[in-house]
């Protein structure tokens, strides 16, 4: 990125601070996460790549957490602290960390469905297939505003004070970057989930009727998990075993639990984090 060659150039010189003669490893394994995380995204698609993604993130803010022990960065944010980047740093950790429990409250309620659909259609229960096509328009509409309110945190992303020397906006882009890959995570996974087709749909219950008397859905190999299931239970139903879903379904639910635990790791990553920085503007 256009900040690659200033970081280089900050973490190697020093001006008014003692900086190292060599970039510290923690640096170059920082430019490195991001570069994988940044080349994930276009190949982010099934709920096991987002769970890699999703610790790719958390190996990142590891990283991060290593930095932030190095004395010369304690010395550029502890010399900071009073102004109005340190204070927008700490306030888009507070954002996050809204997000990521916001993240981790719909990944819970998805596995919730999905549990609730598996026993559904093991007793063959139309009242419980229904609960689950309820809730999962309900979640649509939740993660629709959670999106809204992620794009519009995007948009205030503006990184102040770009009058400082070229140490302090290193650290700044660094810091900066890593929010706005965990950001863009978040809105992939939630984009990911309400993913579906605008199609014609028959009657609900008609539809169920037939699946229930074993008839199939052919699957399409580019939709996602979720896609799968909504054209399952709203489309047209051909020869295939209701049975054939359950697996999928099974699969499905094991890396949705990953995906939560994963969350809930990355919450205390960000809280680590976010305690690191007011420890230093602290002492």
């Amino acid at each position: 990125m256009a900040f690659s060659h200033l970081r280089s150039k900050a973490f190697n010189h020093g001006r008014s601070l003692s900086f190292p003669s060599k970039p510290h490893p923690s640096t170059s394994q920082f430019d490195e996460k991001i570069f994988i995380i940044r080349g994930s995204e276009a190949s982010c698609s099934s709920l096991s790549s987002m769970n890699n993604r999703l610790n790719g993130l958390k190996n990142l803010y590891t990283n991060i957490d290593d930095l932030l022990l190095l004395p010369h960065i304690q010395q550029i944010i502890s010399q900071e602290g009073d102004n109005k980047w340190v204070d927008q740093l700490l306030d888009g950790y507070i954002s996050l960390l809204d997000a990521c429990t916001t993240a981790k409250d719909l990944v819970s309620h998805t596995k919730h469905d999905v549990q609730g659909l598996l026993f559904a259609l093991r007793r063959k229960d139309l009242n419980g297939i229904h609960c689950y096509l309820t809730s999962r328009k309900k979640s649509k509409k939740m993660i629709q505003k959670s999106l809204k309110n992620l794009r519009s945190f995007t948009s205030k992303q503006n990184v102040l004070a770009l009058d400082k020397d070229e140490q302090t906006l290193a650290l700044m882009y660094m810091l900066k970057e890593a929010e706005s890959v965990t950001i863009t995570m978040f809105e992939f996974l939630l984009s990911y989930v309400t993913a579906s087709k605008a199609q014609a749909r028959q009657s609900r219950w008609s539809l169920v009727s037939k699946m229930m008397r074993n008839k199939k859905v052919s699957y399409e190999r580019d939709l996602n998990e979720f896609e799968k299931i909504d054209d399952f239970l709203q489309m047209s139903i051909e020869e295939v075993q209701v049975e054939e879903l359950m697996p999928h379904l099974k699969e499905m639910e094991s890396s949705i639990q990953n995906l939560e635990e994963g969350f809930e790791c990355l919450f205390r990553k960000l809280i680590r984090t976010k305690v690191f920085l007011l420890n230093i503007l602290n002492h």
